[in-house]
């Protein structure tokens, strides 16, 4: 009979780490699994499918989260936040507003645009970010990033040139929808954040979901009910279209699991890979035409965007260190001050 020896705090310690590491890599490669789903079901949709509705596909992948999240809550699987009037009004409205215009014309965009060239403008996300947030003053300018920000933009715009397919419209639409979506994440900070609102994954839909479907009722009338009642080829096959909502719901999942369970700058990390994963599927799948000068400007802002996540990464660990030697001189600090007693301060 053989006596396992105990286990050490270190190994304890190394295990504990290999767990944390496992579960990180494993919830992003969920999310790249799904988010890569959910990119190119939609362009199969909407640019091959003959579905050419941008705004009702959104509305049905709204409508479904709402469904499901409302679903969950109110049957207790999900435990309900309060929410006030007027904290829904002036926080979720314009957080679902912006929402819903990202989603609207980010899918608008696969009707002109290849999902490969859709992954390089991408990139200028960390650009709009950081001028909508220097803007809002929630990030301080400083000229190393505003560089950092211009070589981003410098590749982009070489594998715009570059872009045998190029058009126009696409390409406002999904500038669109990066602008829409790096205001959207500064106000989650400005309104959420600053009143100690936390949401989780099936809340956040419980609350936007709803708001973002009302959002797109407006250009849904305008712009697509009349042309969707009169098309002769529609073709609504149910099994399509709810695996595309589940995948959609699974995704928004996946967004803020990894987000709570990692770090934002950890799904901007895992994001540079997805994107060249995605180029690639891309190209494999729908046959779509890459430049040599396409993946030359690419490169150029993807070492850009390496470079600026690393300069996060880099200014979180000094911060982290810094707190923690905050912690440790007052630790020896207190330690170094003798208590008095109660006759001492008579």
């Amino acid at each position: 009979m053989t006596v396992e020896a105990p286990r050490t705090p270190m190994s304890q310690q190394e295990d504990s780490v290999l767990k944390k590491v496992v579960t990180a890599y494993s919830y992003v490669a969920i999310w790249i699994g799904l988010s890569g789903a959910v990119i190119m079901y939609n362009k199969y949709l909407l640019a091959y499918r003959g579905f050419p509705y941008p705004i009702t596909l959104t509305m049905w992948h709204m409508f479904f989260c709402a469904a499901l999240a409302i679903g969950l809550v109110k049957s207790g699987k999900v435990q309900a936040i309060s929410m006030d009037r007027d904290t829904y009004v002036r926080a979720i409205v314009p957080i679902g507003a912006c929402y819903s215009i990202t989603l609207w014309v980010g899918n608008a965009a696969y009707l002109y645009l290849s999902v490969s060239f859709i992954q390089m403008l991408k990139a200028l996300m960390p650009v709009a970010v950081f001028t909508v947030g220097c803007l809002f003053k929630t990030d301080k300018f400083n000229w190393s990033t505003m560089l950092n920000m211009l070589l981003v933009t410098v590749g982009v715009a070489i594998a715009s040139y570059g872009e045998l397919n190029f058009n126009i419209v696409g390409v406002m639409f999904q500038l669109g929808s990066i602008f829409s979506e790096s205001i959207r994440l500064v106000m989650v900070q400005i309104l959420l954040q600053s009143r100690g609102l936390k949401l989780n994954p099936v809340t956040t839909l419980y609350f936007v979901a709803p708001c973002c479907f009302c959002f797109l009722l407006v250009p849904f009338f305008a712009l697509e009910a009349g042309k969707l009642a009169s098309d002769p080829t529609l073709d609504l096959n149910p099994f399509i279209f709810l695996t595309n909502a589940l995948a959609a719901f699974g995704l928004n999942m996946a967004v803020f699991l990894l987000i709570g369970k990692t770090s934002a700058l950890t799904m901007n990390i895992a994001g540079v890979a997805k994107d060249w994963m995605l180029i690639g599927l891309s190209v494999w799948m729908f046959k779509s035409a890459v430049s040599g000068l396409n993946l030359f400007g690419y490169f150029i802002a993807f070492l850009a965007v390496c470079w600026y996540n690393y300069r996060k990464l880099q200014a979180m660990q000094q911060s982290a260190a810094g707190n923690l030697q905050l912690v440790k001189s007052d630790a020896q600090l207190s330690e170094r001050t003798p208590l008095k007693t109660l006759d001492e301060e008579k």
